[in-house]
């Protein structure tokens, strides 16, 4: 199963988040600096759920017998063949609108030049973060995670940043239709965006 939470919601499962943030991007070939629980829960994720159209989307495990249900999410869905289930979170993606100003979208317009930002950079959807724990990777749980994540949002074009080098990440994000901008920002990072206006591979 696949809830969509608001910011409300968010807050609620926050620690469980930061839980599966550490564990994705600390596993071994990420060792991921960021991957620090605490500062998750209690810094990064409460400064982006306040932003314009946060949207979060959280994948769970399937919900052991005899326990009672989660019940945060103010939406769901059943996804055919992928981790269905109320238990323990697997997974998760969020994003919001992004705006000059932001530094992440300040960030990525001084590194792309005023050209590209001017096309792609204020009033975009900025996917923040997909995670997913080591031991349900390669289930198809990213892709149903990033599918429902873009699903219906205000935003004609979305924006993120991943690794630069070849990596799982990448590779899903080529499959779903996102578009490489920009090989090497500079700091090890590529831009990839996608323009929802456009039909994927036209």
């Amino acid at each position: 199963m696949i809830d969509v939470f608001d910011r409300v919601a968010a807050h609620d499962v926050a620690g469980e988040l930061g839980e599966v943030f550490a564990a994705a991007f600390g596993a071994p070939g990420y060792d991921d600096e960021r991957a620090d629980a605490q500062r998750f829960a209690g810094e990064q994720l409460p400064t982006h759920a306040a932003r314009d159209d946060f949207k979060l989307v959280v994948a769970r495990l399937p919900r052991p017998v005899g326990t009672p249900p989660a019940g945060n999410g103010v939406g769901s869905l059943d996804v055919a063949g992928v981790m269905g289930g109320s238990g323990p979170i697997a997974g998760f993606a969020y994003g919001f609108t992004g705006h000059l100003g932001q530094w992440w979208s300040d960030r990525v317009a001084a590194a792309i030049g005023p050209e590209l930002a001017a096309e792609w950079i204020g009033g975009h959807f900025e996917v923040v973060e997909l995670a997913v724990l080591p031991a349900a990777q390669g289930q198809g749980l990213g892709t149903a995670l990033m599918q429902e994540l873009m699903r219906d949002l205000p935003n004609r074009k979305a924006l993120l940043t991943t690794y630069a080098d070849d990596r799982p990440a990448p590779r899903l994000y080529r499959r779903l239709g996102w578009q490489l901008l920009v090989s090497d920002l500079g700091w090890g990072s590529a831009l990839y965006g996608m323009d929802r206006g456009v039909p994927v591979g036209s």
